[in-house]
């Protein structure tokens, strides 16, 4: 894309009329007609200046320095059309636009392709702002009309004398105007428009309060306006509260002096009736008049579906990232026009569930906060967001009076209810919720629709984090929160307990549920820490310990140590066992030295408790750092003594963490045989356990030495079966060890495109933070992958580094 003009700026868009009719008539002409007619606009354009902003379908988006260049350029493009089958309608409009590194965007660019998309065939429809600098052009006043972006009313003009039918703008409406256009929810509109279009009499738009449910609806109905000539209507209910004057609101709505299913009747007409949710029970009617107007559609905003025959429910998400940033962005701008969106902004948005309302609200902060300190004082968001338009309704000038509306809607056991399941971060289960929160399946399904809970993909259930800011003060006012937080803790202690790692192995499904639970194991940490609670803080933490091992190392090594910090007074065992925790999480972090301090201290306590299978376990985990510090006789030492101890107490299954230590001694030693069979056992007590996180460690063990003893098909087999395990766990180490040494097999083979790709993929995990190769194995496999530097390396890298997880997985399981 060439250099984009700034600062004020005419627009020129192009549209071809009929362009489907075009194609049914022209068939596989049409691809041939579609090209002359692009040769011969760029032609125009490029001659007077433009520069092609996008093109998509048979549309233009160019821009020009000079209106005057815009206005000649458009008569040019239209008189070379002329004797063609093809007719082009072009809007031209004047403006100051927001630069983006894609192109343009902002109020000025909408308003542009609005212009266009209401001229005609043939056509050169002009702004009045555009306009005033096209003199001695000849212009003639098309009048004040009102486009589909809903802005108010403007007076738009025609360049040239040509008679065209009236301009495509709204008419017979009385949708409000919008002081902006809608940004973002391109598929949305799509979407609502193409199933009231498509034969749908009953649409309804369910969704929290502010996630922009009316915006849609009212862009959607503006969309629609051609297709009802006897009018789009907007009925306003949020003042409304009695069902019965539902009907005689709507009728004075629409004008409808006789009745309002008199005056219907078969009028092909739109009417959106907007905040559905405090008269529900007036959905009746709306079925009754939607059956006796068989032109009559019907649009409706509400927190909770009508529950009708025909109706089809669309549920308003919150904004994808790039349309909320975008948003802010915007109107930011409106405020301070050289405002900037920095990292600052994405997290703004996140923190706000990207919701178009409180987006809204924390940008008009801008007039004073910088994002960074918008950002710094999001840790309560509702006191914040405050002061929206003051013609808005009150409800929507402030997030808080939003939320309220629909709180206050619900019954007493919907609020009691909605209250306890502020106490769960993140998202959580239905049996969290019956078992935490005393939840009934009926009313959680109420709470679902009225939009306040959601349920997601996964089939848990969730709350915006505005919302459940609202209803933790809820809870905190009911005098339960103490009882419900307890509840919360006492439930997510036993799922972390469920699973006895050390006798059968974590499975990936126990995994799993922590990990979807992560947030709530958080919280629950947190709440007991803050409430004092320290020893049961680490009663959690240590529950946990083999989900922080496989998943989470140094969050887990963090929360660790902080309880252990503040529960001096634990039990003897429990701190013990926290000591061991925090000693095996920080040895993933490389830290040798605090993990055989935090394990020789474990150690100690549980000698003095004479508590022989945790002494057995301390001594084997102590084995691997002792090891790696270069102490291998202290190493083998421990791993012995550990392993006769498990032996002794008849504990072979967890036998198999000394001996895999001994095994690795004696192959280094140079009794190879040994080793490999050693590893083997060991290998086969894991699996007899259900360890698979053990398992894979094992399997990349005896891939390695395999490699080194030249049995690459053997190798391959074993690193790809670690690679799936791990792959399964999500564990980072397994991962970063098996793709590493399938690059190196790659690399034997001179296979240059699949060791850059798996060899890119370890880089990228190790740049991510989650693991790292030790220094050795680094240096033994780099000086394998880059044996041979070539390009097919080099760009296999590019790609490796550039593919998820996932993908670089495929690509290791893959045969070469």
């Amino acid at each position: 894309m060439r250099d984009l003009p700034t600062g004020t700026v005419t627009f020129l868009f192009t549209d071809i009329e009929g362009s489907t009719r075009l194609l049914h008539e022209l068939g596989d002409r049409y691809v041939d007609v579609l090209g002359e007619h692009r040769r011969l606009l760029r032609q125009a354009f490029s001659r007077h200046g433009g520069v092609e902003i996008d093109t998509q379908g048979d549309a233009f988006f160019v821009s020009f320095a000079d209106a005057r260049e815009a206005a000649a350029a458009a008569v040019k493009a239209q008189a070379a059309l002329a004797s063609g089958p093809v007719r082009v309608r072009i809007g031209l409009h004047t403006g100051e636009p927001i630069v983006w590194a894609e192109g343009y965007a902002g109020a000025d660019v909408h308003r542009g392709a609005r212009i266009a998309a209401a001229a005609h065939g043939g056509q050169v429809v002009v702004s009045e702002r555009t306009a005033a600098l096209l003199k001695g052009r000849s212009l003639r006043s098309l009048g004040a009309h009102r486009l589909k972006d809903l802005s108010a009313p403007q007076t738009l003009f025609q360049l040239g004398d040509g008679e065209f039918p009236p301009l495509r703008t709204l008419h017979a409406t009385n949708l409000p105007a919008q002081p902006s256009p809608l940004i973002g929810r391109e598929r949305e509109l799509e979407e609502t428009t193409a199933l009231l279009a498509g034969g749908g009499r009953l649409l309804t738009l369910t969704g929290p309060g502010g996630s922009g449910k009316t915006r849609l609806a009212l862009q959607t109905a503006a969309e629609l306006s051609e297709h009802f000539p006897d009018g789009v209507f907007w009925v306003p209910l949020a003042a409304v509260s009695e069902v019965d004057l539902v009907v005689p609101t709507t009728a004075a709505t629409i004008g409808a002096k006789d009745g309002l299913q008199a005056h219907i009747e078969s009028k092909r007409m739109l009417l959106l009736l907007d905040n559905f949710e405090q008269v529900l029970n007036a959905a009746p009617t709306v079925g009754n008049l939607l059956r006796e107007c068989p032109n009559l559609n019907v649009l409706v905003t509400s927190r909770a579906a009508l529950r009708l025959a025909g109706e089809h429910e669309y549920h308003v998400e919150p904004l994808p990232e790039t349309d909320a940033i975008k948003l802010f962005t915007e109107r930011a701008r409106a405020i301070v026009p050289s405002f900037e969106p920095d990292q600052s902004v994405v997290e703004i948005c996140r923190r706000l569930d990207r919701l178009p309302l409180a987006i809204e609200l924390a940008a008009a902060r801008v007039r004073v906060l910088s994002p960074p300190d918008l950002l710094a004082r999001l840790g309560q968001r509702l006191p914040l967001l405050t002061g929206g338009p003051r013609d808005a309704p009150e409800r929507q000038r402030t997030l808080r009076a939003t939320i309220e509306w629909s709180y206050d809607l619900l019954d007493p056991d919907e609020q009691r209810l909605l209250a306890r399941l502020a106490v769960f971060a993140g998202s959580f289960s239905l049996q969290a919720a019956e078992a935490v929160c005393d939840a009934s399946l009926d009313v959680v399904e109420a709470l679902v629709e009225q939009s306040l809970v959601r349920r997601w993909a996964s089939g848990r259930l969730g709350m915006l984090e505005t919302i459940r800011e609202f209803t933790l003060e809820r809870l905190a006012e009911s005098g339960e929160g103490d009882a419900i937080a307890r509840a919360h803790f006492d439930h997510f202690l036993a799922l972390a307990e469920e699973e006895e790692y050390d006798s059968e192995g974590a499975s990936a499904a126990w995994l799993d549920r922590l990990e979807a639970d992560r947030d709530n194991l958080r919280a629950a940490m947190r709440g007991a820490l803050d409430a004092g609670e320290p020893v049961r803080a680490l009663q959690l933490a240590c529950a946990l310990g083999h989900f922080w091992v496989i998943r989470a190392h140094e969050e887990g090594y963090g929360w660790l140590t902080e309880a252990l910090d503040r529960a001096r007074d634990a039990p003897a065992k429990l701190r013990a066992s926290g000591l061991m925790w925090a000693g095996s999480t920080i040895f993933f972090t490389r830290d040798l030295e605090r993990a055989v301090a935090l394990g020789e201290q474990a150690l100690e306590l549980f000698r003095r408790l004479d508590d022989k299978r945790n002494v057995a376990l301390v001594l084997d985990r102590l084995a691997a750092p002792y090891g790696m510090l270069g102490d291998p006789e202290k190493a083998r030492e421990l791993a012995e003594e550990s392993l006769a101890l498990l032996r002794a107490l008849g504990d072979g299954r967890a036998s198999r963490y000394p001996l895999a230590k001994v095994a690795a001694d004696e192959y280094r030693r140079g009794d190879r045989e040994r080793g490999i069979a050693l590893t083997e056992e060991a290998l086969e007590l894991a699996r007899e356990a259900g360890d698979s996180w053990w398992a894979a460690g094992l399997l990349h063990e005896l891939a390695s030495m395999a490699w080194e003893q030249g049995d690459a098909a053997r190798a391959t087999a074993l690193t790809r079966e670690c690679v799936s395990l791990g792959h399964e766990l999500r564990n980072a180490w397994t991962l970063v060890y098996g793709l590493g040494l399938l690059a190196v097999l790659a690399a034997t083979e001179g296979a240059g495109a699949r060791t850059g790709r798996l060899w890119g993929a370890v880089e990228a995990l190790e740049e991510s933070g989650e693991a790292k190769l030790d220094p050795e194995s680094r240096s033994r496999y780099e000086e394998v992958v880059f044996t041979a530097r070539d390009e097919e390396l080099d760009a296999g890298r590019v790609e490796g580094r550039a593919m998820s997880l996932d993908q670089a997985v495929e690509v290791a399981l893959a045969d070469a």
